[in-house]
């Protein structure tokens, strides 16, 4: 067995720290609104020199397969970003039983909500109030259940769908930060998610009634959060963080929206929820892939 001397060891951890350095202060220092506003403007470029050296780049730096996807050629890479998938490519899991996957994403932290907390990564607690933008309701109606945080990167997938059969009962922005969400910043930046713009997606469960709720978070680089069930020419942005209340009905599956870059979702499920078995930090998720296990329905054998 191969070992590593104290002195190499500290080289080893100290280049490891001066690299995390390096990406908090290239992703996180830099005029992070600037940037993204700029990062919206110039992605939408369709001018094809442009689109074909920005999508090289992107795919140069970023895990990028875009051989499921329903086009074969982008106008821009924006196009490119928010690309659709083929029919097909993403299996959902039909057990009613289920909850499944909303987004293509890396598992991180995730487990039991307690005494109003949850975490972005091990050890660093954030309050599940002021990830809620305030609602203390809210937050207790999810003590004692279930949460998972799904990171996006790059080079995923960017549209998420939904995790059930289910009404969407209501949506509420918040304007916020554009932080980074990769592990590096979560291990610097407290409540890192309660920074950062999002929004408030309270869903209702076909199966049980069970209320779940999904916050999508954005990130630096994303120029905003689409929400396809909306109606026409209502801009998230716009509404003045008011509580949006909607009826709209969605299949298993059905497209809910998309971010215009990488970023996270973090799903919050009520008393009862597990994470199905075998899913650990790091896991890697496909858009209806199982997630959580439902509580078994009143009068029904455990599942």
């Amino acid at each position: 067995m191969m070992t590593v001397s104290g002195s190499r060891l500290r080289t080893i951890l100290a280049r490891v720290g001066a690299q995390e350095d390096l990406n908090f202060l290239l992703t996180n220092r830099l005029p992070r609104r600037l940037a993204t506003r700029f990062m919206g403007w110039f992605s939408r470029i369709e001018q094809p020199l442009i689109r074909d050296l920005s999508i090289a780049t992107w795919r140069l730096f970023c895990d990028v397969d875009l051989r499921d996807a329903q086009e074969t050629r982008f106008p821009s890479l924006h196009a490119a970003f928010v690309r659709a998938l083929r029919p097909g490519a993403r299996p959902i899991a039909a057990d009613p039983a289920l909850l499944t996957s909303p987004s293509d994403a890396i598992l991180g932290a995730h487990g039991r909500i307690e005494a109003g907390r949850l975490f972005q990564i091990k050890g660093l607690p954030y309050p599940l109030a002021e990830l809620l933008g305030g609602d203390l309701a809210l937050a207790r109606a999810h003590e004692g259940g279930c949460y998972a945080t799904l990171r996006l990167t790059a080079g995923m997938y960017h549209r998420f769908h939904a995790p059930h059969d289910l009404r969407v009962e209501s949506v509420r922005h918040i304007w916020g930060d554009t932080w980074n969400v990769n592990p590096i910043a979560l291990k610097r930046v407290e409540a890192l998610f309660c920074r950062n713009e999002r929004a408030i997606v309270r869903l209702r469960l076909a199966e049980g009634g069970h209320a779940v709720t999904l916050v999508p978070v954005a990130a630096i680089l994303v120029a905003g959060l689409r929400l396809g069930f909306l109606p026409e020419g209502l801009a998230l942005r716009e509404t003045g963080g008011r509580t949006i209340p909607t009826a709209a009905p969605l299949a298993k599956g059905a497209e809910m929206g998309w971010f215009e870059h990488g970023s996270t979702i973090v799903v919050l499920a009520p008393p009862g929820f597990a994470l199905c078995p075998g899913l650990n930090v790091g896991s890697i998720l496909r858009v209806g892939a199982p997630l959580m296990r439902l509580p078994p329905l009143p009068g029904s054998p455990g599942r």
